[in-house]
C-alpha cells in the first residue's frame, strides 16, 4: 500500500494554453555534445507531448562538425533512449521533421551571416516570427565569441518586422559562468553590452528539479513548517549533494574546476537560498531574486578553518578496483584539484542568526544523493528520564529531510512510543515519495527551464548580481585553498562520505552529519 496519496484534485488541462510560448526557433549552438542529446532534445519532446509548444516551431542544432544528415536521427535516438518514448508515437515523427542542422565555427564571423540566411529560412518553412531562444551548450571558452558575433550580425536585438511587431529573443547560458569573481563580472559586462538582462537565462539545471521547486511550496504553503522555520526551533541545517561516480573521462575539465566551482558555487547555494530566504511579495522572477540576494549577501565571510576539501584515493568498490583522481586519465599526478568540499555558513540575519549552516559535495562518495536535512532544537526538558523509560537515548532530534534525487520525496522523524507496559520511545519517519504520488516520471528537469526561457519568465534562472554575490563567497575560499596547498591528498578512500575532517568539523560544535 502507498504511503503516499494525493488528495488535490487534478489540475485542468486547459490551464496549460496560458503556457505555450509564440512561434520560435530553438538554436542550440554546440549541439554535436552530449547534453542536446541526452537532455535538451527529450525535454523540447516532452513539452511537445504536453502540448506546450507552439504549433510553429523549429530547432536548429550548431556545431563544427558536418552532420546535416546523421544530427536528426541521431536526435531521435536520444529521445526515444532518454525521453522514455515509444518510436511508434505519432508526435515523433513530425516533431524530428523540425529539427535541422547547421555546421560553423564558432570564431568564424562570415559563419554568422549563413547563420543568420538560414534562420530566415526556417522562419518562412515554419512561421516562426522571428523569435529565437539561443542555447549556448558550448565550452565556455566560446560563449564570449558567440554573445559578440551575435551582436555584430544584428541577431541579439532585431527590428520590427512588417506588421510592427518586434520579434524577442533569449539567450540561455549554461555553467560555469566565470571561475572566480573577477572572470564572472567580465562576462557579465560582455554579455550585457549585446543582451538586456531581460534577454538573459544564466541556467542551473538543478532549478529545473520538481523537488527543487517544492522547497518554497513547502514552505510558504503550509503554516506548520513556516511558523518554525526560524532560529528559535532550528539547531541546524544540512545540505549534502553527493556523486558515487568519479569524473567520468574529464579531466582536463575538473583540473580547472574542482568540487567548490563545478557544484557548491551553483548547485548548493542556489539550494540554500530556497531554504533559507524570506517569503518573497509573488513569485514573479524580481521579487524572488532580490530574497535570493538578500541571503547570499548575509552569509558571513567564510574562514579557512570553516573549510574542508578532500580529495579521492584509489579503494575497492563492489569487488572493482576504483583508481584515485590523480590516477584517473589527463589528471596530474599532485595535482591539489578538490573532489570534495565541505563549508560551515553562517548567515547573519533575524531568521538565521546562531544556526549553522552544513555543505558538503563531492565525488567518488558512498552513493548519489543530494539530500537537505533540517535538524530542529531538543525540547528545552526532558520528561523521559529515569522512571519508566529505560532509552533516554532513543530521544532524538526532530528531523526534516528534503531528498532531491534519487528517491524524490520528503521525510519527518519524530518520536513515538514504543508499545508496552513502559514508557519507552523509538524514532519513527513520515515519508512522503514523489512516485507514490505522482507516478515516475521520464522527465529531466529541462522541460520547465526550456519553456520558461521561451516565456521570458526568469524566476528559476540567476540573474548577474546572484552569480556575483556567490562567486564573492567562493572567491576567496578558493584563494585561500591555493595559498595554503594540502600535504595530505588523496585524504579519503573512494566509496567513503569523505576526509575525516569534514565530521571534524560539526563534531567541534558537538553534530554529526545525517547518515543518508
Amino acid at each position: 500500500m502507498a504511503t503516499t496519496q494525493v488528495i488535490a484534485p487534478e489540475k485542468n488541462a486547459a490551464s496549460n494554453s496560458e503556457r505555450v510560448p509564440d512561434p520560435c526557433v530553438v538554436v542550440i549552438f554546440g549541439a554535436s555534445g552530449d547534453l542536446t542529446k541526452r537532455k535538451l532534445l527529450p525535454a523540447l519532446y516532452h513539452l511537445e507531448q504536453a502540448n506546450l509548444l507552439p504549433k510553429d516551431f523549429a530547432v536548429l542544432g550548431v556545431a563544427r562538425r558536418a552532420l546535416e544528415t546523421t544530427f536528426a536521427p541521431d536526435m531521435k535516438e536520444g529521445i526515444i533512449a532518454g525521453g522514455g518514448v515509444e518510436e511508434s508515437e505519432a508526435q515523433l515523427g513530425p516533431f524530428v521533421d523540425r529539427v535541422q542542422y547547421f555546421a560553423m565555427n564558432f570564431d568564424d564571423g562570415d559563419g554568422y551571416d549563413a547563420l543568420k540566411k538560414k534562420l530566415a529560412e526556417l522562419d518562412g518553412k515554419f512561421n516562426t516570427q522571428g523569435n529565437r531562444l539561443f542555447y549556448l551548450a558550448t565550452a565556455p571558452e566560446y560563449f564570449s565569441d558567440i554573445i559578440n558575433y551575435l551582436g555584430e550580425h544584428k541577431m541579439a536585438q532585431p527590428e520590427k518586422d512588417k506588421d510592427g511587431k518586434t520579434p524577442w529573443v533569449h539567450t540561455i547560458i549554461e555553467k560555469p559562468f566565470g571561475h572566480d569573481l573577477e572572470s564572472a563580472r567580465a562576462l557579465n559586462d560582455e554579455v550585457n553590452k549585446v543582451f538586456h538582462e531581460d534577454q538573459i537565462f544564466r541556467i542551473d539545471h538543478y532549478l529545473g528539479k520538481e523537488t527543487v521547486q517544492n522547497i518554497l511550496v513547502f514552505r510558504f504553503a503550509n503554516s506548520i513548517f513556516e511558523s518554525v522555520w526560524n532560529r528559535n526551533y532550528i539547531d541546524h541545517v544540512e545540505i549534502t549533494a553527493a556523486e558515487s561516480i568519479g569524473i567520468e573521462g574529464r579531466g582536463p575539465f575538473y583540473e580547472q574546476a574542482g568540487a567548490l566551482r563545478d557544484v557548491v558555487q551553483n548547485h548548493v547555494m542556489e539550494l540554500l537560498s530556497f531554504v533559507a530566504m524570506e517569503p518573497p511579495i509573488s513569485f514573479q522572477s524580481e521579487a524572488v531574486r532580490v530574497e535570493k540576494v538578500k541571503v547570499w549577501k548575509a552569509i558571513n565571510p567564510i574562514k579557512l578553518e570553516d573549510t574542508v576539501r578532500g580529495q579521492y584515493g584509489p579503494s575497492t568498490i563492489g569487488g572493482k578496483a576504483v583508481p584515485g583522481y590523480r590516477e584517473e586519465d589527463r589528471v596530474s599526478p599532485e595535482s591539489q584539484t578538490e573532489t570534495f568540499a565541505a563549508l560551515r555558513l553562517e548567515i547573519d540575519n533575524w531568521r538565521w542568526a546562531g544556526v549553522p549552516f552544513y555543505i558538503r559535495a563531492g565525488k567518488r562518495l558512498e552513493k548519489r544523493v543530494t539530500e537537505i536535512t533540517i535538524q530542529f532544537k531538543q525540547p528545552p526538558m526532558h520528561l523521559f528520564q529515569g522512571g519508566e523509560c529505560h532509552n533516554t537515548e532513543a530521544v532524538e532530534p526532530n528531523l526534516i529531510s528534503m531528498r532531491i534525487q534519487p528517491d524524490e520525496g520528503i521525510s519527518l522523524r519524530f518520536g513515538a512510543k514504543l508499545p508496552g507496559p513502559s514508557m519507552d520511545l523509538s524514532p519513527v519517519q513520515m515519508n512522503f515519495s514523489y512516485a507514490d504520488a505522482f507516478g515516475k516520471s521520464s522527465a529531466n528537469g529541462y522541460e520547465r527551464l526550456l519553456l520558461d526561457a521561451m516565456l521570458g519568465d526568469g524566476t528559476l534562472f540567476t540573474h548577474r548580481d546572484g552569480v556575483e554575490a556567490t562567486w564573492a563567497l567562493m572567491t576567496p575560499v578558493l584563494k585561500a585553498w591555493k595559498e595554503n596547498p594540502l600535504k595530505d591528498l588523496p585524504n579519503y578512500a573512494a566509496g567513503t562520505w569523505g576526509p575525516e575532517a569534514a565530521d571534524e568539523l560539526l563534531a567541534s560544535q558537538g553534530r554529526k552529519w545525517r547518515k543518508l
